[in-house]
């Protein structure tokens, strides 16, 4: 199915088959080009292709037909021009960062981040002039208030890592828009399969391939979604000459996963659903975190620009790390892990992992208490989840 074609035909037959591209053997599964180098009819072809007068594939640092077919799939899902892979999700944050700001910009990005964004935000980025701000991820009016003539970007990851608050992308998008700035949009947690962020309003979309994408914790990767300009022009830019890249075999093996996004998140929901209605009725948990349940202070606003509430559930228990920890080391199916986005379940403590390099004042402003449990429901029969779950928190509580 060729890129210029997808427009006419549905999710999952553009996850199966989008951007695929058969060589002279005709293979049904897509090739995996597992080469470094790619070589030229002669000099003068050698010459117009590293020029960039004539499209074809130079050096896998930046042209390998396997990632172009993964780049190609996930724009055609998530319905942008321009799609560059990267070797993880965080290169995709980093790559976009080095090619859209200068020294002097600014970010306003939402509180609610994974630990290692906020750390590259705040650790990392000062070193290159560019400052952020954070704030909370619904407060729309301090959103406003932070935005500076230089901002550039607003950033944020909706629903949240790990508390799955969820922000309004159509409103950010207008604020953004608003004051000349992009919204960029991590859709880690629901992935085109539920959540579609451009056709918000978004600009890019970033994405840690390694989770939801692959799906059984294979490989590792990450990738950018958007325009063809500053995707495909400024980003793919910062990756040829940086290279951060994806490998050819990683590539192949989120094209697999790919083919059964839909059906795999549709899974996670149900599943992810049913446990955390469960876990709102212990007695031992103060409190349950999923846009699936009525208590969620966003509930509405999740079933009106998602298909579905995804896969993450966080609940919090009294006692804090001690009792956390308890639960945790008493869990007998559940995979003690910070991955997520596995077909296997994992449950994580996120003050000590995921958020465990960010100050205590940072993981404090972003409501990531010491007794905060993060699951990410897998695929598992929920009856077992629930039951080791039952015997665990027997045990800590």
């Amino acid at each position: 199915m060729s890129q210029d074609t997808t427009d006419q035909y549905g999710f999952c037959t553009r996850a199966v088959r989008a951007g695929q591209r058969r060589t002279a053997e005709m293979e049904q599964s897509e090739a995996l080009f597992l080469s470094s180098s790619f070589t030229f009819e002669t000099a003068a072809q050698a010459a117009a292709r590293f020029a960039g007068e004539e499209d074809g594939n130079i050096y896998s640092r930046f042209t390998n037909p396997t990632v172009r077919i993964f780049q190609d799939r996930l724009a055609a899902l998530e319905e942008g021009e321009a799609c560059v892979a990267t070797a993880s999700g965080m290169a995709a944050v980093l790559a976009t960062a080095m090619a859209l700001l200068r020294g002097g910009d600014h970010i306003v990005a939402s509180r609610g981040l994974f630990g290692t964004t906020t750390s590259l935000f705040s650790n990392v980025l000062p070193r290159f002039g560019v400052e952020t701000d954070f704030v909370p991820i619904t407060d729309y009016a301090a959103w406003q208030a932070t935005i500076r003539p230089n901002t550039r970007f607003l950033f944020l990851e909706t629903p949240s890592n790990p508390l799955t608050e969820v922000a309004d992308i159509r409103h950010l998008a207008a604020l953004a828009h608003a004051n000349d700035c992009l919204l960029i949009v991590d859709n880690c947690f629901c992935t085109p399969a539920l959540q579609r962020p451009l056709t918000l309003g978004a600009d890019l979309v970033i994405h840690s391939a390694t989770k939801y994408l692959d799906g059984q914790g294979r490989c590792v990767g990450g990738a950018v979604v958007g325009d063809r300009r500053r995707v495909g022009e400024e980003i793919f830019g910062f990756l040829r000459t940086a290279g951060p890249t994806m490998s050819p075999f990683n590539a192949w093996v989120f094209l697999k996963g790919l083919e059964t996004l839909r059906l795999r998140m549709r899974a996670h929901c149900d599943n992810a659903m049913a446990l955390a209605d469960w876990l709102q009725h212990q007695p031992q948990v103060k409190q349950v975190h999923y846009p699936g349940l009525r208590s969620h202070p966003q509930h509405e606003l999740a079933g009106e620009q998602q298909t579905g509430y995804g896969g993450i559930v966080s609940f919090e228990l009294e006692g804090g790390r001690k009792a956390a920890w308890r639960l945790i080391d008493n869990t007998r199916l559940l995979s003690i892990t910070a991955n997520l986005g596995d077909a296997k379940s994992t449950i994580t403590h996120p003050a000590s992992t995921t958020h465990g390099r960010i100050s205590a004042q940072q993981r404090e402003a972003s409501g990531i208490t010491e007794g905060l449990i993060r699951l990410s429901v897998g695929l598992e029969d929920v009856a077992d989840l629930q039951a080791d779950l039952e015997q665990a928190l027997a045990a800590c509580c």
